[in-house]
């Protein structure tokens, strides 16, 4: 028998200290870049876009990848690939964490529109209130000294 699985993820990580460097120019060449990342690894992106501070994904993640290698993976080659091709002078690094939320496949619609969507609801939010809205939604226990 094949493996079947559906299993839709969130996923958000920022720049170290939030530092508001990702140019919206450059961002189109980060998130292809991250596509290409995906692929390989046989998971489906349904969604990328991101801000100043951070980005959101929103992928289907192949049963033989465990989520924490991906989110490395993503971490570490787009970091190379951000200071070879210069793409957002004063990026130093990601963040040392990242969120990730998994959702049924009912809501990927909505996902989908809260990611492409995501300059506009930031012109009233900012990462860290959104990031504790998630975790609040999701159920997560957080201690806020850690989301700086």
């Amino acid at each position: 028998m094949r493996t079947y699985t559906q299993i839709l993820y969130h996923i958000v990580f920022g720049t170290k200290y939030r530092e508001a460097v990702l140019i919206k120019e450059n961002r189109q060449e980060l998130f292809n870049y991250i596509y290409g990342i995906l692929k390989k690894k046989k998971c489906y992106l349904y969604r990328v876009n991101g801000v100043e501070d951070h980005i959101h994904l929103a992928l289907d993640l192949h049963p033989t990848i465990a989520l924490s290698n991906l989110v490395k993976d993503i971490k570490l080659a787009s970091s190379d690939f951000i200071k070879e091709k210069n793409l957002f002078p004063g990026f130093e690094r990601w963040q040392d964490g990242y969120g990730a939320f998994t959702l049924s496949i009912h809501g990927k619609a909505d996902l989908v529109q809260y990611i492409k969507d995501q300059e506009e609801h930031h012109r009233h939010k900012t990462y860290r209130e959104e990031l504790i809205e998630l975790l609040t939604e999701h159920g997560i226990d957080f201690d806020e000294k850690y989301l700086d």
